[in-house]
Order: structure tokens, then C-alpha cells, then sequence
């Protein structure tokens, strides 16, 4: 068997490691890179070295007079010159800024402002009220995307009969509208919203979208109204879906920004489980409309998140990152000036978000982006990977359940109101069960917890499939088995393929291609969202529940397998050692864990002690540790320790 290699197929790499006072010298600080192990036995084998640059601190390389003289030039540039003294102070701290205490060598900074540094580190979620405010928008929004998804569950019993929709495919097509309008347009239109009215104009919009469609769907009288709204509702989607998290990523610290991040998945959660008490709570009003007319109270319902939200971002300051991008520079000190507590914090972030902006454009300059993402196998595997987890996210099953639960379990013998109920309690079980992925994500792994959960996510599908085959009576013990499988189901998924997607998408590509990346990872889940919620409706009748429940448990089988031989993983990783990580081909990665099937056997099975297996990747830092022993990577840029998004802007996330 051929040596793993290096990734020959990979552009040169931009050395990012120094940056002069003009911006004008790179110099290679170059790691002994990664070290990919072909291990046959009991040796270690052969090893090749394949060398990256590890992108550091731009300013680290810095003298302090090269330091305050590009502080000086930047000031000048970008009419700033009124806050030189505030950005001469911020530079030098953000030269230090991977170094816990850095800070307190610096003569410059006054007692006072030394002693908000040391809050900053020793109390991270000491914050402004400003960026909690900041925060309470994206959860916000987050709970919006959630009420869209899951209402529908609870409506579709009533505005079926109301529109006569007996067609399983139309059943289907209704309720998966929204998802194919974002996958096929609102994923790719997002990119041009942001572009020319920021993140908070998007996310503005978006909510003034999903509160029109919301009024509109619930006054409608035809179905052709019913389902031009639902499609509408897909743009709003599309967008919140892709700009919310970035908006929380480039506003929040480092130190406090992958958790705030991640909450994204946990309040969209919250939504979900709060769109299931809102079809409890209006089944039984009738009002207007006559005895299928909830559906019009709870659709209506949906409308009423997105109004606060669309409140709250007129009091939210736009993305500084956003303004810097677009040469706004003083409108983006004046946006981190409020969300950080004193001005040596703001300009420390804002200097070093714009030198490492600088570096960005370097990487993009000349280059084929699109090309790139098919060509490079280190992007290839990346987008393989990230696809994979948005694929399985949907082909687990979690949304027949999220969009169909009340219908299933009428077909278990419940009347419509015990049915709407105990969807509730599984909308709830999946919010109480995603908190603690805030922190296994990033302790337990990604791999992981896909690995341990595939498993035990095929059980539980199986096992409430068979359950549909035992006899109607008695009824209570078939419809808590039934209801005690799909609990256990959501308990499952929610700290496993829920919040793993986006985490891994968001940190799998390169930064040059994020963007793409990111935009087609995003396209996939909703794509394959639509075809989940269109499908179910005639797979049930043509598989029965039993076959149904089955064929995605068999989807689950596939997963862990796909997962165990072909998904690295990516935790704790620098941008260095993810771009050798996926530049290992699959045959390698296979045939890696192949071999050490048998180790697996022998230590968790039969409880042997049996000597460590040889890693397939060591990782060899040039600042002095051994391969083994890799260094603090907490305070690296681009390396969060909090939640799990690695980026190397201060500011980070796909746009």
C-alpha cells in the first residue's frame, strides 16, 4: 500500500506569518507540518512530512516601532487620526493577544485600562449589555426559524381538510415549499442581501418576510395563495439561516464566540419546541372560521417572533467586520466601540480584524475560487465531509418526525389532541437535550458524538417501526412504546447531528472558500429537507410505518459506516492541521481505520490491554513541543476553545 502524501494537488501556500509596516513583506514560518502514519503492525512505519503554514498572529513578528508605525499609517489612511493614541494602545495589545497577561508588559496602558483586560480574561462573560442585547436578536431569530418549521406539524391536520389535499405528493409539496425555495434560491440570494444592506438589513428583511407570509398563509382561501406563501417563506429561510450565526460570530470576542455561536442550534431548538406548544394551545380555538380553523390561529402565531426581532435591530449596531469590509471604517469603530466596555478593546479588535481582512484578500487575489473547490483534493474532501453531515442531519429522520409527528401518532391510535401533546413533549426533550452539546461538541468531539449517536439513532427508528406492528389492542402499551421510541430518538439526535453540521461546515473549508462552501453546504440540508418532507407522506403509504421508520434507520447503519471510515475529525485542530488532515486521501483514511478494527476489538471488547494504536496523524509544532504534546491551542487565533468555530478573522464566519 502507497504512502499517505501530501495534498500535491494544492495551490502554494500564502505566508502569513509576518506582515511589515506596509503591508508589503510575508515571511514562511514554517511548521514541521503533519505527519500522516501508514502503519502495518506493530511498527510505526514510514512518515512523510507535509509542510503549511501555520497562520499566527499577523502582528507577532512585529517590532514594536513596526507596530506603531502601521498603526500610524492605518489611522492616516482611514480618517481615524482622531483615535490614533486609542489604536497605538489597541495594536500593542493585540500583538499579545495569544499570550494570557500579555497585556501587562505594556507601559502605555493606564492602571485602569489594564484592570478591564484582566476582567476580560479571568470573567468572559463579563459583557457589555450591549452585546446581550446583540445576542437576545440572534436567539431571536433563531426561535423564528425554529416556529416555521414545526407549526406546519400541527396545522397540516386541519389545512388539509380545509383545501381537500388528499394527494400524498401535494401533502408533501405544501409542506416542504419553504425548503426548496431556500435550497434552490434563498441559499444563493443571501450572499447579495448582505452584501448591500448588512447583516442586520437581512435579518430585517428575512423576519419582515416570514411575518407577511405568516399573516398570509393564515387568512388565505385557496391553495394557490397557500402555497405561493409557504414557497415565499423559503426566503426568509434561506437567510436567517445563513446570516444570524455570522452576524453573533463577527460581533462577539473570541473568548466568548463559539458558545454564543453555537446557541444558534440551541434556540432554533427552543423554536421548534415552542411551535409545537403553539399548535397545543390553538387546536380548539374556532373563533372564525369554523372547526378547521386552528390552523389559521396557529400559522398566524408565527407571525409575532419575527416582529420583536424586527424591532430589536433597530437598537443593534451593524457588524463591524461588515462595515470594515466595505471601507466604513469609522462607522465600524463606532459599532465595536458598543459592544466592547472600553476603547483599548475596541481598537485592538478592529486593528487586528483589518490585518487579518488584509491577509484574506491576499488569499482570494488571482485565484480560481470556483475551480479550486472541485480540483484541490484538500477542498474536495472538505466539502465530501461537510456535505456528508448536512446530508445525514436530514436522512436520520429527525424532520419526519419534526413535520409529521401528530399525524404518525393518530396513526397510533391517539385522538388529535393526545397527538399535538406528545409532539410537544418531543419538541421539548429536543431543546433540553441540545444544551449540552454547548460543551461535548468541542470535549467529546465531533466524530465522535456522530459515532456514538448513528448507532443508537437506527436502534430507536427500529425499534418504534416495529412497535406499528403489534395489535391496536390494548392501546396503551402500544402507543407508549410508540412515544417512549421517538423520545428516545430526539434525545439522541439533539447533542449529536444537531449541532454537529454547521459546526463542522463552518470550520471544514479553507477561508478562500468558505463562502462557496458554505453556501452549498446550507443548499444540501434544505435541499434534502424539501425531498424529506416531500416524500414522507407516499413512503408511508408504500412501506407502511414499519418500512418507513426502517428505511431511515437503515439511512443511520449507512451513516456510522460512511462516518467511521471517512469523516475526520476536526476538533482542536489549527487551519495548518486541518488543511493536512483533509488532505489524505479516502483510500488512506479507510484503510487507516480498517486496520484498526481489530485494536477496537481487543481493548473495548474483549478489555485487553493492548498497547496504543499508532495515530494516523501527529502533529509536530515548531515552538518547541514535542509531536505529541501539541501546544495550548486556546489562545490561537483561529483556534476557539469555547465552542468550536475555528476561523482566522476576529470577526468569523461564512458570508
Amino acid at each position: 500500500m502507497p504512502l499517505p502524501r501530501a495534498d500535491s494537488e494544492a495551490p502554494p501556500a500564502y505566508d502569513t506569518d509576518h506582515i511589515g509596516p506596509n503591508n508589503d513583506s510575508y515571511r514562511n514560518s514554517s511548521s514541521n507540518g503533519t505527519f500522516v502514519n501508514d502503519n502495518e503492525g506493530a511498527g510505526f512505519g514510514q512518515r512523510r512530512v507535509s509542510k503549511a503554514t501555520l497562520l499566527r498572529n499577523p502582528l507577532a513578528g512585529m517590532t514594536r516601532e513596526e507596530v506603531l508605525a502601521d498603526v500610524d499609517a492605518f489611522v492616516e489612511s482611514k480618517g481615524l487620526s482622531e483615535h490614533r493614541e486609542d489604536f497605538r494602545k489597541g495594536a500593542l495589545v493585540a500583538q499579545v493577544n495569544n499570550t494570557p497577561g500579555g497585556f501587562e508588559k505594556i507601559e502605555m496602558l493606564s492602571e485602569d485600562e489594564k484592570a478591564i483586560l484582566r476582567k476580560e480574561e479571568t470573567s468572559r462573560w463579563h459583557q457589555p449589555f450591549a452585546l446581550y442585547f446583540l445576542c437576545t436578536l440572534c436567539a431571536g431569530s433563531a426561535i423564528v426559524q425554529g416556529m416555521d418549521q414545526t407549526t406546519v406539524n400541527g396545522a397540516q391536520e386541519f389545512y388539509f381538510k380545509e383545501f381537500n389535499i388528499e394527494n400524498e405528493w401535494m401533502q408533501g409539496l405544501t409542506n416542504g415549499a419553504p425548503y426548496l425555495c431556500s435550497a434552490v434560491i434563498g441559499c444563493w440570494t443571501s450572499p447579495i442581501l448582505n452584501k448591500y444592506t448588512g447583516r442586520r438589513g437581512t435579518i430585517f428583511i428575512s423576519c419582515a418576510i416570514s411575518t407577511i407570509t405568516g399573516f398570509w398563509m393564515s387568512v388565505t382561501t385557496s391553495l394557490g395563495n397557500f402555497l405561493a406563501a409557504r414557497f415565499m417563506l423559503g426566503f426568509a429561510v434561506g437567510a436567517k439561516s445563513s446570516t444570524t450565526p455570522v452576524y453573533s460570530a463577527e460581533s462577539t470576542p473570541k473568548n466568548i464566540r463559539g458558545a454564543l455561536t453555537m446557541m444558534w442550534q440551541m434556540w432554533t431548538a427552543f423554536g421548534i419546541a415552542l411551535g409545537f406548544i403553539v399548535c397545543v394551545a390553538f387546536q380548539n380555538v374556532t373563533i372564525v372560521g369554523g372547526p378547521n380553523s386552528p390552523w389559521r390561529w396557529m400559522m398566524a402565531s408565527t407571525s409575532i417572533p419575527p416582529l420583536v426581532v424586527m424591532l430589536q435591530v433597530y437598537f443593534c449596531p451593524e457588524s463591524p467586520r461588515w462595515y470594515m469590509e466595505r471601507g466604513r471604517f469609522d462607522k465600524a469603530l463606532r459599532s465595536v466601540k458598543k459592544l466592547r466596555f472600553s476603547p483599548v478593546q475596541a481598537t485592538r479588535d478592529m486593528y487586528y480584524a483589518y490585518k487579518l481582512l488584509e491577509i484574506e484578500r491576499g488569499e482570494r487575489e488571482g485565484r480560481n475560487l470556483l475551480k479550486e473547490f472541485f480540483t484541490v483534493r484538500r477542498n474536495r474532501r472538505a466539502a465530501q465531509s461537510a456535505w456528508f453531515c448536512m446530508f445525514m442531519q436530514q436522512f436520520c429522520g429527525v424532520n419526519v418526525i419534526a413535520y409529521y409527528s401528530t399525524s404518525i401518532f393518530t396513526d397510533a391510535n391517539y385522538s388529535l389532541s393526545e397527538a399535538l401533546l406528545v409532539s410537544m413533549g418531543g419538541g421539548i426533550i429536543n431543546f433540553l437535550f441540545a444544551i449540552p452539546a454547548i460543551y461535548t461538541i468541542d470535549t467529546f468531539g465531533r466524530r465522535n458524538l456522530l459515532l456514538v449517536t448513528f448507532p443508537l439513532m437506527a436502534a430507536c427508528l427500529f425499534f418504534t417501526g416495529g412497535v406499528f406492528q403489534l395489535a391496536d389492542e390494548p392501546r396503551d402499551p402500544k402507543v407508549a412504546t410508540i412515544t417512549l421510541g421517538l423520545y428516545l430518538f430526539m434525545a439522541v439526535y439533539s447533542p449529536g447531528l444537531g449541532p454537529v453540521p454547521f459546526t463542522y461546515s463552518a470550520e471544514a473549508f479553507p477561508l478562500h472558500i468558505r463562502d462557496i462552501g458554505m453556501a452549498s453546504s446550507t443548499a444540501i440540508t434544505w435541499g434534502f429537507n424539501f425531498i424529506i418532507s416531500l416524500t414522507w407522506p407516499a413512503l408511508r403509504r408504500a412501506f407502511s410505518n414499519t418500512g418507513a421508520f426502517s428505511w431511515y434507520g437503515a439511512w443511520n447503519i449507512f451513516g456510522w459506516i460512511f462516518c467511521y471510515f471517512l469523516l475526520p475529525e476536526t476538533k482542536n485542530l489549527t487551519l495548518e492541521e486541518l488543511d493536512n488532515v483533509f488532505g489524505v486521501s479516502n483510500r488512506e483514511h479507510a484503510s487507516y481505520y480498517w486496520r484498526k478494527l481489530p485494536w477496537y476489538l481487543k481493548k473495548y471488547i474483549l478489555r485487553k490491554d493492548v498497547a496504543p494504536f499508532p495515530p494516523l496523524y501527529e502533529f509536530a509544532a515548531n515552538d518547541g513541543h514535542y509531536p505529541h504534546e501539541k501546544p495550548d491551542t486556546s489562545h490561537i487565533e483561529g483556534n476557539n476553545a469555547v465552542g468550536g468555530t475555528r476561523d482566522k478573522e476576529l470577526f468569523p464566519g461564512p458570508r
